[in-house]
């Protein structure tokens, strides 16, 4: 069946593909640059550009850290973002469940990988030290990559680079266990969604979602959450940029302030008409 799959792959796209990654549907997780349950922690200094749901746990900022979003602890919105997290996890686990390649032990040196699924099963879990990963969509900006990695993530000097055109918003890991990220670059989503799965991070930055089953640490974060920033609006989370969506939001009012000045224009043009109407009385 697999070399049926593989002739029929090459006839129709001229190259060699084995499984083609479905990204997962997140539901109302979706909103969420951060989400956790038991507890979600940010040690300052730190910025988290995104909503931050919790639920059953809390949230603690005590140190300062900067959340450009709105906190939901322990609402309806964090308790129903947590629920549709475990769904999006398990459902993703099942449509991504042929493997483009294993990855039992991440290269000894940077490397580039296509859009696929990448599967890291039965080992105990994955580790960059020091490498640099560059995820290439060939040009495609709907390329998605799933990483399935059973049991923990850990990147220390990991950096994702995202390249010809590939948009970190669709790029997926489903994480099992911990995931432990120290003063790394890191694009994507992570889906922490397995009985254990939780969140630390020191340093760094991160585009992108964490969404974990657990808890969420992290100490002196930069966390870019444009994906959920874009969802929020109906973007679905296509991987734009901030400073793209606040050049939005500034064009938006600038012309509010012009509508406004012309609605303020018309009502002088109309007061001066009644004042040659009393003249010519």
């Amino acid at each position: 069946m697999k070399k049926l799959l593989l002739v029929i792959c090459m006839l129709s796209t001229g190259s060699l593909c084995w499984a083609q990654a479905t990204a997962p549907s997140l539901g109302t997780a979706a909103t969420f640059a951060v989400l956790g349950s038991s507890n979600v922690t940010c040690t300052a200094p730190g910025v988290i550009s995104g909503d931050v749901g919790v639920s059953p746990g809390v949230f603690t900022n005590t140190t300062g850290c900067l959340i450009v979003g709105t906190v939901h602890q322990g609402d309806p919105a964090a308790t129903n973002a947590l629920a549709a997290l475990k769904t999006a996890y398990a459902n993703a686990l099942v449509a991504n469940s042929s493997c483009t390649s294993s990855l039992a032990a991440a290269p000894g040196a940077s490397f580039t990988l296509g859009p696929g699924v990448y599967c890291n099963t039965g080992a105990p879990g994955l580790t960059f030290t020091t490498i640099t990963l560059t995820l290439d969509a060939g040009g495609n900006a709907n390329a998605v990559w799933v990483f399935k990695i059973d049991a923990g993530l850990t990147g220390t000097g990991f950096q994702v680079v995202m390249a010809n055109g590939g948009q970190p918003c669709n790029v997926y890991w489903l994480v099992g266990a911990d995931s432990t990220l120290t003063t790394s670059t890191f694009q994507g989503n992570i889906l922490a969604g397995g009985p254990t799965g939780s969140f630390t991070s020191t340093g760094g930055t991160l585009v992108g979602r964490v969404l974990a089953n657990g808890a969420v640490t992290m100490t002196g974060p930069n966390v870019h959450g444009t994906c959920a920033i874009a969802a929020q609006g109906g973007g679905g989370g296509t991987g734009c940029d901030a400073d793209d969506n606040d050049e939005h939001h500034h064009d938006k009012d600038k012309d509010k302030d012009r509508d406004h000045d012309k609605d303020k224009d018309k009502d002088k043009d109309k007061d001066k008409d009644k004042d040659k109407d009393k003249d010519h009385n």
